[in-house]
């Protein structure tokens, strides 16, 4: 087997990394995917402090002799991410109830 050239093994690295052996769109690629993952780190901070919130008030409700859901809350929220979202928001906002309050 003939010995790889340091060009071609970068080459071949960048297409495996980012789907194209084209230089700038490669280096587009990897730009684009840093901001996703500073999107995505920063999705995960707030998804973990709106469920601590939530539970807060989940618990600050049950202790007060309150109810452990407000449906017509959680209908808002449903119907707020639907709006902004579609179907997909639907989801979401399932999703992020589910993280604040636990399953039903």
């Amino acid at each position: 087997m003939a010995p790889v050239s340091p060009s071609a093994e970068n080459t071949e690295q960048a297409e495996a990394q980012t789907g194209t052996e084209e230089p700038s769109a490669a280096a587009r690629i990897v730009e684009i995917r840093e901001r996703i993952d500073e999107i995505d780190n920063a999705l995960i901070a707030l998804w973990q402090e709106r469920a601590a919130l939530s539970q807060e008030v989940g618990a600050t409700r049950m202790a007060s002799g309150g109810t452990r859901l407000v449906l017509s809350r959680e209908r808002a929220i449903l119907e707020r991410f639907r709006v902004a979202l579609g179907a997909d928001g639907t989801q979401l906002a399932l999703l992020l109830l589910r993280a604040g309050r636990g399953p039903l």
